[in-house]
Protein backbone atom coordinates (compact mmCIF):
# COMPACT_ATOMS: atom_id res chain seq x y z
CA UNK A 1 0.00 0.00 0.00
CA UNK A 2 1.51 3.29 -1.04
CA UNK A 3 1.44 6.53 0.94
CA UNK A 4 -1.65 7.89 -0.83
CA UNK A 5 -3.63 4.74 -0.05
CA UNK A 6 -2.36 4.78 3.54
CA UNK A 7 -3.57 8.36 3.93
CA UNK A 8 -6.95 7.45 2.52
CA UNK A 9 -7.18 4.43 4.80
CA UNK A 10 -6.44 6.68 7.79
CA UNK A 11 -9.17 9.08 6.73
CA UNK A 12 -11.68 6.22 6.44
CA UNK A 13 -10.67 4.76 9.79
CA UNK A 14 -10.94 8.17 11.43
CA UNK A 15 -14.39 8.77 9.96
CA UNK A 16 -15.58 5.37 11.16
CA UNK A 17 -14.11 5.98 14.62
CA UNK A 18 -15.93 9.32 14.89
CA UNK A 19 -19.34 7.82 14.13
CA UNK A 20 -21.82 8.74 16.84
CA UNK A 21 -23.83 5.57 16.18
CA UNK A 22 -21.16 2.87 15.85
CA UNK A 23 -23.49 0.08 14.71
CA UNK A 24 -24.52 2.07 11.61
CA UNK A 25 -22.18 1.47 8.69
CA UNK A 26 -20.41 4.56 7.39
CA UNK A 27 -22.28 5.42 4.17
CA UNK A 28 -23.28 1.77 3.88
CA UNK A 29 -19.64 0.70 3.71
CA UNK A 30 -18.59 -2.09 5.95
CA UNK A 31 -15.29 -1.13 7.61
CA UNK A 32 -13.99 -4.58 6.93
CA UNK A 33 -14.79 -4.48 3.22
CA UNK A 34 -13.38 -1.07 2.30
CA UNK A 35 -11.55 -1.54 -1.01
CA UNK A 36 -8.85 1.12 -1.01
CA UNK A 37 -7.55 0.07 -4.42
CA UNK A 38 -10.99 0.51 -5.98
CA UNK A 39 -11.48 3.87 -4.31
CA UNK A 40 -8.16 5.13 -5.62
CA UNK A 41 -8.47 3.74 -9.16
CA UNK A 42 -9.92 6.05 -11.90
CA UNK A 43 -13.65 5.68 -12.53
CA UNK A 44 -15.24 5.18 -15.97
CA UNK A 45 -16.17 8.84 -16.13
CA UNK A 46 -12.63 9.88 -15.24
CA UNK A 47 -11.21 7.68 -18.00
CA UNK A 48 -13.70 9.19 -20.49
CA UNK A 49 -12.58 12.64 -19.37
CA UNK A 50 -8.96 11.73 -20.00
CA UNK A 51 -9.80 10.24 -23.41
CA UNK A 52 -11.73 13.34 -24.45
CA UNK A 53 -8.98 15.66 -23.36
CA UNK A 54 -6.37 13.50 -25.05
CA UNK A 55 -8.25 13.33 -28.37
CA UNK A 56 -8.83 17.09 -28.52
CA UNK A 57 -5.19 17.75 -27.62
CA UNK A 58 -4.08 15.31 -30.33
CA UNK A 59 -6.31 17.03 -32.93
CA UNK A 60 -4.91 20.45 -31.99
CA UNK A 61 -1.35 19.13 -32.16
CA UNK A 62 -1.93 17.60 -35.62
CA UNK A 63 -3.48 20.82 -36.95
CA UNK A 64 -0.66 22.86 -35.43
CA UNK A 65 1.99 20.64 -37.01
CA UNK A 66 0.15 20.81 -40.35
CA UNK A 67 0.01 24.63 -40.28
CA UNK A 68 3.68 24.92 -39.33
CA UNK A 69 4.60 22.42 -42.06
CA UNK A 70 2.65 24.32 -44.72
CA UNK A 71 4.11 27.69 -43.73
CA UNK A 72 7.59 26.20 -43.48
CA UNK A 73 7.38 24.43 -46.83
CA UNK A 74 6.04 27.46 -48.69
CA UNK A 75 8.56 29.68 -46.90
CA UNK A 76 11.56 27.51 -47.82
CA UNK A 77 10.44 27.15 -51.44
CA UNK A 78 9.55 30.81 -51.77
CA UNK A 79 12.79 32.08 -50.29
CA UNK A 80 14.84 29.89 -52.65
CA UNK A 81 14.35 32.53 -55.33
CA UNK A 82 16.21 35.08 -53.22
CA UNK A 83 18.68 32.76 -51.44
CA UNK A 84 19.64 30.22 -54.11
CA UNK A 85 18.89 32.11 -57.32
CA UNK A 86 20.14 35.48 -55.94
CA UNK A 87 17.12 37.46 -57.12
CA UNK A 88 16.96 40.87 -55.44
CA UNK A 89 13.79 41.09 -53.36
CA UNK A 90 13.22 44.74 -54.26
CA UNK A 91 13.60 43.85 -57.94
CA UNK A 92 11.02 41.13 -57.39
CA UNK A 93 8.52 43.45 -55.71
CA UNK A 94 9.02 46.66 -57.68
CA UNK A 95 9.57 45.64 -61.30
CA UNK A 96 7.08 44.22 -63.77
CA UNK A 97 9.35 42.28 -66.14
CA UNK A 98 8.12 38.73 -65.64
CA UNK A 99 9.87 36.02 -67.66
CA UNK A 100 11.76 33.79 -65.18
CA UNK A 101 12.94 31.46 -67.95
CA UNK A 102 15.13 34.29 -69.25
CA UNK A 103 17.08 34.71 -66.01
CA UNK A 104 16.99 36.35 -62.62
CA UNK A 105 16.77 39.86 -64.09
CA UNK A 106 13.32 39.02 -65.43
CA UNK A 107 11.62 38.08 -62.16
CA UNK A 108 9.44 41.09 -61.37
CA UNK A 109 5.99 40.56 -59.86
CA UNK A 110 4.85 44.18 -59.56
CA UNK A 111 2.28 43.88 -62.36
CA UNK A 112 0.63 40.88 -60.71
CA UNK A 113 0.73 42.52 -57.27
CA UNK A 114 -0.91 45.70 -58.59
CA UNK A 115 -3.55 43.71 -60.48
CA UNK A 116 -4.32 41.52 -57.48
CA UNK A 117 -4.87 44.52 -55.22
CA UNK A 118 -6.86 46.37 -57.90
CA UNK A 119 -9.21 43.45 -58.46
CA UNK A 120 -9.61 42.85 -54.73
CA UNK A 121 -10.30 46.48 -53.82
CA UNK A 122 -12.70 47.02 -56.71
CA UNK A 123 -14.64 43.84 -55.92
CA UNK A 124 -14.97 44.85 -52.26
CA UNK A 125 -15.90 48.39 -53.26
CA UNK A 126 -18.72 47.13 -55.50
CA UNK A 127 -19.93 44.36 -53.20
CA UNK A 128 -20.03 46.30 -49.91
CA UNK A 129 -23.01 48.62 -50.66
CA UNK A 130 -25.06 45.70 -51.96
CA UNK A 131 -24.11 43.56 -48.96
CA UNK A 132 -25.06 46.30 -46.48
CA UNK A 133 -28.37 46.93 -48.28
CA UNK A 134 -29.26 43.24 -48.28
CA UNK A 135 -28.25 42.84 -44.65
CA UNK A 136 -30.35 45.87 -43.63
CA UNK A 137 -33.32 44.46 -45.49
CA UNK A 138 -32.92 41.09 -43.76
CA UNK A 139 -32.50 42.51 -40.26
CA UNK A 140 -34.21 45.90 -40.07
CA UNK A 141 -37.11 45.68 -42.51
CA UNK A 142 -37.96 42.01 -43.05
CA UNK A 143 -37.17 39.19 -40.66
CA UNK A 144 -39.61 36.45 -41.71
CA UNK A 145 -39.83 34.29 -44.81
CA UNK A 146 -38.38 36.96 -47.08
CA UNK A 147 -35.25 37.17 -44.96
CA UNK A 148 -34.99 33.39 -44.91
CA UNK A 149 -35.38 33.33 -48.70
CA UNK A 150 -32.54 35.84 -49.11
CA UNK A 151 -30.44 33.81 -46.69
CA UNK A 152 -31.05 30.72 -48.84
CA UNK A 153 -30.02 32.66 -51.95
CA UNK A 154 -26.78 33.75 -50.26
CA UNK A 155 -26.04 30.17 -49.22
CA UNK A 156 -26.71 29.05 -52.80
CA UNK A 157 -24.21 31.58 -54.14
CA UNK A 158 -21.61 30.32 -51.66
CA UNK A 159 -22.12 26.74 -52.81
CA UNK A 160 -21.62 27.38 -56.54
CA UNK A 161 -18.16 26.12 -57.63
CA UNK A 162 -15.59 28.66 -58.80
CA UNK A 163 -15.33 27.07 -62.22
CA UNK A 164 -19.05 27.71 -62.79
CA UNK A 165 -18.57 31.39 -61.97
CA UNK A 166 -15.59 31.47 -64.29
CA UNK A 167 -17.49 29.82 -67.11
CA UNK A 168 -20.40 32.23 -66.71
CA UNK A 169 -17.98 35.13 -66.73
CA UNK A 170 -16.21 33.82 -69.81
CA UNK A 171 -19.49 33.32 -71.65
CA UNK A 172 -21.52 36.33 -70.54
CA UNK A 173 -19.47 39.05 -68.87
CA UNK A 174 -16.47 38.94 -71.21
CA UNK A 175 -18.80 38.98 -74.20
CA UNK A 176 -20.76 41.97 -72.90
CA UNK A 177 -17.60 43.92 -72.07
CA UNK A 178 -16.18 43.13 -75.49
CA UNK A 179 -19.33 44.41 -77.20
CA UNK A 180 -19.36 47.62 -75.11
CA UNK A 181 -15.69 48.56 -74.79
CA UNK A 182 -14.12 46.60 -77.63
CA UNK A 183 -10.89 44.64 -77.34
CA UNK A 184 -10.82 41.11 -76.01
CA UNK A 185 -13.16 41.67 -73.06
CA UNK A 186 -10.64 40.13 -70.67
CA UNK A 187 -9.23 42.21 -67.87
CA UNK A 188 -9.72 43.68 -64.43
CA UNK A 189 -13.34 44.69 -65.06
CA UNK A 190 -14.44 41.14 -65.87
CA UNK A 191 -12.55 39.74 -62.88
CA UNK A 192 -14.04 42.42 -60.62
CA UNK A 193 -17.60 41.57 -61.63
CA UNK A 194 -17.01 37.86 -61.07
CA UNK A 195 -15.42 38.45 -57.68
CA UNK A 196 -18.23 40.83 -56.75
CA UNK A 197 -20.71 37.96 -57.02
CA UNK A 198 -18.36 35.56 -55.24
CA UNK A 199 -17.60 37.75 -52.21
CA UNK A 200 -21.12 39.16 -51.87
CA UNK A 201 -22.43 36.22 -49.75
CA UNK A 202 -19.42 36.39 -47.42
CA UNK A 203 -19.75 40.10 -46.74
CA UNK A 204 -23.54 39.89 -46.51
CA UNK A 205 -23.60 37.02 -44.00
CA UNK A 206 -21.08 38.69 -41.70
CA UNK A 207 -22.84 42.04 -42.01
CA UNK A 208 -26.15 40.42 -41.03
CA UNK A 209 -24.42 39.06 -37.92
CA UNK A 210 -23.05 42.54 -37.25
CA UNK A 211 -26.51 44.13 -37.36
CA UNK A 212 -28.03 41.38 -35.22
CA UNK A 213 -25.35 42.01 -32.60
CA UNK A 214 -26.47 45.63 -32.13
CA UNK A 215 -28.54 45.71 -28.89
CA UNK A 216 -32.26 46.28 -29.33
CA UNK A 217 -32.11 48.83 -26.52
CA UNK A 218 -30.25 51.21 -28.82
CA UNK A 219 -32.99 50.97 -31.44
CA UNK A 220 -35.72 51.46 -28.82
CA UNK A 221 -33.91 54.43 -27.32
CA UNK A 222 -33.59 56.04 -30.73
CA UNK A 223 -37.27 55.43 -31.46
CA UNK A 224 -38.19 56.88 -28.07
CA UNK A 225 -36.40 60.09 -29.03
CA UNK A 226 -38.58 60.39 -32.11
CA UNK A 227 -36.15 59.12 -34.74
CA UNK A 228 -37.50 57.40 -37.82
CA UNK A 229 -36.38 53.91 -38.74
CA UNK A 230 -33.95 55.18 -41.34
CA UNK A 231 -32.53 57.74 -38.91
CA UNK A 232 -32.06 54.94 -36.38
CA UNK A 233 -30.33 52.81 -39.00
CA UNK A 234 -28.05 55.61 -40.19
CA UNK A 235 -27.15 57.18 -36.85
CA UNK A 236 -27.30 54.18 -34.52
CA UNK A 237 -27.20 50.75 -36.17
CA UNK A 238 -24.57 51.46 -38.81
CA UNK A 239 -22.30 53.26 -36.35
CA UNK A 240 -22.62 50.59 -33.69
CA UNK A 241 -21.95 47.82 -36.22
CA UNK A 242 -19.11 49.60 -38.05
CA UNK A 243 -16.20 47.51 -36.64
CA UNK A 244 -17.97 44.26 -37.52
CA UNK A 245 -18.83 45.57 -40.99
CA UNK A 246 -15.17 46.39 -41.56
CA UNK A 247 -14.32 42.87 -40.45
CA UNK A 248 -16.81 41.51 -42.99
CA UNK A 249 -15.23 43.60 -45.75
CA UNK A 250 -11.74 42.36 -44.84
CA UNK A 251 -12.98 38.77 -44.93
CA UNK A 252 -14.47 39.42 -48.36
CA UNK A 253 -11.20 40.95 -49.57
CA UNK A 254 -9.27 37.94 -48.32
CA UNK A 255 -11.67 35.71 -50.24
CA UNK A 256 -11.23 37.80 -53.39
CA UNK A 257 -7.44 38.02 -53.08
CA UNK A 258 -7.09 34.24 -52.89
CA UNK A 259 -9.52 33.32 -55.65
CA UNK A 260 -7.74 31.71 -58.57
CA UNK A 261 -9.72 29.65 -61.03
CA UNK A 262 -12.61 32.00 -61.84
CA UNK A 263 -10.25 34.96 -62.13
CA UNK A 264 -7.87 33.05 -64.35
CA UNK A 265 -10.70 32.33 -66.81
CA UNK A 266 -11.66 35.99 -67.35
CA UNK A 267 -8.63 38.18 -66.73
CA UNK A 268 -6.56 37.31 -69.79
CA UNK A 269 -3.42 35.94 -68.06
CA UNK A 270 -1.03 38.46 -69.60
CA UNK A 271 1.62 39.59 -67.12
CA UNK A 272 1.45 43.26 -68.02
CA UNK A 273 1.02 46.35 -65.90
CA UNK A 274 -2.69 47.22 -66.32
CA UNK A 275 -3.30 50.62 -67.88
CA UNK A 276 -7.12 50.34 -67.89
CA UNK A 277 -9.86 48.01 -66.67
CA UNK A 278 -10.34 46.16 -69.95
CA UNK A 279 -6.77 45.27 -70.86
CA UNK A 280 -5.63 41.65 -70.30
CA UNK A 281 -3.60 41.23 -67.15
CA UNK A 282 -2.80 38.60 -64.50
CA UNK A 283 -3.08 38.23 -60.75
CA UNK A 284 -0.80 36.29 -58.44
CA UNK A 285 -3.26 33.41 -58.23
CA UNK A 286 -4.02 33.25 -61.94
CA UNK A 287 -0.31 33.11 -62.76
CA UNK A 288 0.21 30.35 -60.21
CA UNK A 289 -2.60 28.16 -61.50
CA UNK A 290 -1.74 28.66 -65.15
CA UNK A 291 2.04 28.19 -64.91
CA UNK A 292 2.76 25.79 -62.05
CA UNK A 293 2.35 22.74 -64.28
CA UNK A 294 4.76 24.13 -66.89
CA UNK A 295 7.84 24.41 -64.68
CA UNK A 296 10.41 21.95 -63.31
CA UNK A 297 10.86 21.70 -59.55
CA UNK A 298 14.01 23.45 -58.36
CA UNK A 299 14.45 25.70 -61.37
CA UNK A 300 14.21 29.48 -61.28
CA UNK A 301 10.76 29.62 -62.95
CA UNK A 302 9.45 27.13 -60.39
CA UNK A 303 11.05 28.94 -57.45
CA UNK A 304 9.64 32.25 -58.70
CA UNK A 305 6.13 30.78 -58.63
CA UNK A 306 6.74 29.59 -55.07
CA UNK A 307 7.71 33.15 -54.23
CA UNK A 308 4.32 34.27 -55.53
CA UNK A 309 2.73 31.64 -53.30
CA UNK A 310 4.72 32.94 -50.32
CA UNK A 311 3.55 36.45 -51.09
CA UNK A 312 -0.06 35.23 -51.15
CA UNK A 313 0.47 33.49 -47.82
CA UNK A 314 1.88 36.66 -46.27
CA UNK A 315 -1.07 38.65 -47.57
CA UNK A 316 -3.51 36.11 -46.09
CA UNK A 317 -1.79 36.44 -42.72
CA UNK A 318 -1.97 40.21 -43.06
CA UNK A 319 -5.72 40.06 -43.74
CA UNK A 320 -6.19 37.84 -40.67
CA UNK A 321 -4.16 40.28 -38.60
CA UNK A 322 -6.34 43.15 -39.80
CA UNK A 323 -9.50 41.23 -38.90
CA UNK A 324 -8.21 40.59 -35.38
CA UNK A 325 -7.05 44.19 -34.99
CA UNK A 326 -10.38 45.63 -36.08
CA UNK A 327 -12.28 43.13 -33.93
CA UNK A 328 -10.18 44.00 -30.89
CA UNK A 329 -10.64 47.73 -31.39
CA UNK A 330 -14.36 47.26 -31.96
CA UNK A 331 -14.80 45.26 -28.77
Amino acid sequence: MNKHEQDLQEVVDQAIAEQKVPHVKFKKIDPESVDIARLTSPSKETRQEHWGKGLTSLAIAVIGILIVAIIGFVGVRGLATFVDDKVNIFHFLLTSNWNPSAGKDHVGAAAMIVTSFAVTLLAALVATPFAIAIALFMTEYKSGKQAQFLQSVMELLVGIPSVVYGFLGLTVIVTVIRSIFGGTGFGILAATLILFVMVLPTITSLTVDAFKAVPQDLRKSSAALGATRWQTIYHVVLRAARPRILTAIIFGMARAFGEALAVQMVIGNAVLMPYNLVSPSATLTSQLTSQMGNTVMGTLPNNALWSLALLLLIMSLAFNFLVRLIGKRGS
